[in-house]
C-alpha cells in the first residue's frame, strides 16, 4: 500500500503566491534612480539571488550587496516594499491549503533569504494564519532548492519522513530535486493539476 501523506509542503512563489520579479525591479528602480531593465540585470540576471537562497549572504550581507549591486544604499524597508508588490496570493491556492489543514499538516519551503520569512507578515499576510511557524525559507538550512540537503534539513526541522511527504513546486528541477531526496513531488502548473495530484493521494475531498 502506497505510504499515506502526512504533510503537503507547498513552494511560495508562483504557487501559494504569483511572482513578478520585473514589478519589482520597476519599484527599485524607483527608488535607486536607475532602470528597472539594469537592476533586473544586476540582481536576477546575475545569480546573485542564489548567495541570499543558499545561506552564503547572512540577512545583513545580503542586504548591503543587493544596494551595491544596483547602486543605492537599499533600506530594509525599501527592500521589503519592493518585494511586497511583486507578491499576489493566489486565492485558489490558499483555499487549497485552507482545506488540507484539515486532513494533514502544511508547510512552505520557499528558496529566498531569510529576510522573507522574517517579514511575511508584510509581505503576503495571508500565509501567516494558513502555515503559522511553517515557514522556511532555504536560506535558514544553507542550501537551496533542488540540493537535496535542503529538503532533508527543513523535514528534520518538521520532524517530517520523506515518504509522507509532498511537495508542490512550479520549477521541474525542484520537483525533481525533492524525489530524489525521497519525497512525492508534484510538478505545478495548475490548480486543477494540483486538484488531480491530491485525490490520488487520497487528499482532496468532496467540492475540491
Amino acid at each position: 500500500m502506497a505510504e499515506k501523506i502526512e504533510l503537503v509542503l507547498f513552494d511560495m512563489d508562483n504557487v501559494l503566491c504569483t511572482y513578478d520579479a520585473h514589478a519589482r525591479a520597476s519599484r527599485l528602480a524607483e527608488f535607486s534612480g536607475g532602470t528597472a531593465a539594469d537592476i533586473y540585470r544586476a540582481i536576477w540576471g546575475s545569480g546573485f539571488e542564489r548567495l541570499g537562497d543558499n545561506g552564503t549572504l547572512s540577512r545583513q550581507e545580503y542586504l548591503r550587496a543587493f544596494g551595491e549591486r544596483i547602486g543605492h544604499a537599499l533600506s530594509l524597508a525599501d527592500w521589503l516594499e519592493a518585494r511586497r508588490v511583486s507578491m499576489t496570493p493566489d486565492p485558489a491556492m490558499l483555499e487549497i491549503a485552507e482545506r488540507l489543514r484539515g486532513y494533514v499538516d502544511v508547510a512552505v519551503l520557499t528558496n529566498n533569504t531569510e529576510l522573507v520569512v522574517d517579514h511575511i507578515d508584510v509581505l503576503c499576510p495571508e500565509l501567516r494564519p494558513l502555515f503559522g511557524s511553517r515557514l522556511y525559507a532555504s536560506a535558514r538550512f544553507r542550501a537551496a532548492k533542488p540540493d537535496v540537503a535542503c529538503y532533508r534539513r527543513c523535514l528534520a526541522a518538521l520532524g517530517a519522513r520523506p515518504e509522507a511527504v509532498l511537495f508542490v513546486d512550479d520549477l521541474a528541477e525542484n520537483v525533481a530535486g525533492a524525489r530524489e531526496a525521497g519525497l512525492h513531488g508534484h510538478h505545478f502548473r495548475s490548480v486543477e493539476g494540483l486538484q488531480t495530484e491530491l485525490k490520488r493521494h487520497g487528499l482532496l475531498f468532496s467540492g475540491g
